[in-house]
């Protein structure tokens, strides 16, 4: 289904499977995992989740994570290898630079890195959010020296972009992020 105007986020729940992983919705289950992940130098370091990330953090995340679905803004999906224990999360949400582009995000614990988790997760959403929802592109949004976040964008085919880069705030500063993109017509060639 092709779009013509905003990005339309994919209705609760989602479950995707393949490449080994499974992506699903977060549960109250989860809450230690949400911790285990989070509660991390790297995350603190290039996200914009509170640091330290403990069980009441764990909490309002997940009751953000619940409400944004709720609205339709943001699909916040656990990555796991078998939809048990969540070794990260990917999120898909509209971009706030082009509501006619899809955006991802990312992050894996630090016990479970080194495993291709995040360029899996990113590839099976990729996936579906180009051939269902088709947006105009799907972007990633990077800090400049997000070396292991830059290795997952170019292996999942994604490009720099030749733009400006993306002012947010983060944790009280100004962060600039440099946009990669994926569009369909790239992934088809993939």
């Amino acid at each position: 289904m092709e779009t013509k105007g905003s990005f339309v986020v994919p209705p609760a729940p989602l479950r995707l499977e393949g490449v080994g992983i499974t992506l699903r919705e977060w549960t109250d289950d989860d809450l230690d995992a949400l911790v285990e992940v989070y509660d991390d130098p790297e995350i603190a370091r290039w996200t914009p989740v509170v640091s330290p990330f403990d069980a009441r953090a764990a909490r309002a995340y997940l009751d953000k994570a619940r409400t944004s679905r709720a609205e339709g803004r943001t699909a916040q999906l656990a990555i796991t290898t078998d939809g048990g224990r969540p070794r990260g999360e990917v999120l898909l949400f509209r971009s706030a630079s082009d509501e006619r582009d899809a955006e991802l995000a990312y992050g894996v614990g630090a016990e479970h890195r080194g495993q291709g988790l995040a360029g899996r997760a990113v590839r099976l959403v990729a996936e579906l959010t180009l051939r269902e929802l088709r947006p105009r592109r799907l972007v990633l949004c990077i800090e400049h020296g997000n070396t292991a976040s830059e290795a997952v964008a170019h292996a999942c085919g994604f490009t720099l972009a030749d733009e400006a880069p993306v002012p947010r705030q983060a944790k009280g500063r100004e962060v600039l992020l440099r946009t990669w993109s994926l569009r369909p017509e790239d992934a088809d060639r993939g």
